[in-house]
């Protein structure tokens, strides 16, 4: 099985519950593609950093799959179609870092870091 990390950035218009949707039906479609995903992280609305279809915005959600080459495909398949998303992108990875929030606000950071100094 490989390990793959996989973005999607979603239009800025989508609202908390069409993100939701999103993320169980792409979770679906690993699931039965025999794929397994190991941890979903939703980034939030953030700055593109050039227009991509009129959009200044766009809503990301992380994916940690592990599966084969099949699930991604049928992935990509399907989100090429989808007129909710502006982007995808798949990383195949040798190992997952679960332990690192990179998209953690500072204050959350130091707390956590007080907390182990303690």
């Amino acid at each position: 099985m490989n390990l793959y990390e996989h973005t999607i950035i979603a239009r800025q218009d989508t609202s908390p519950a069409e993100i939701k949707q999103l993320t169980e039906k792409y979770s679906k479609i690993v699931e039965k593609n025999e794929g397994e995903i190991i941890q979903t992280e939703n980034w939030g609305l953030l700055n593109l950093s050039y227009l991509i279809k009129k959009n200044r915005k766009g809503s990301y959600i992380h994916f940690k799959i592990k599966g084969d080459g099949r699930v991604i495909e049928q992935l990509e398949k399907n989100e090429s179609i989808d007129k909710k998303l502006l982007r995808h992108l798949t990383v195949k990875v040798k190992e997952f870092d679960l332990d690192t929030n990179y998209f953690s606000k500072k204050d959350d950071t130091e707390k956590t870091l007080k907390k182990e100094k303690s």
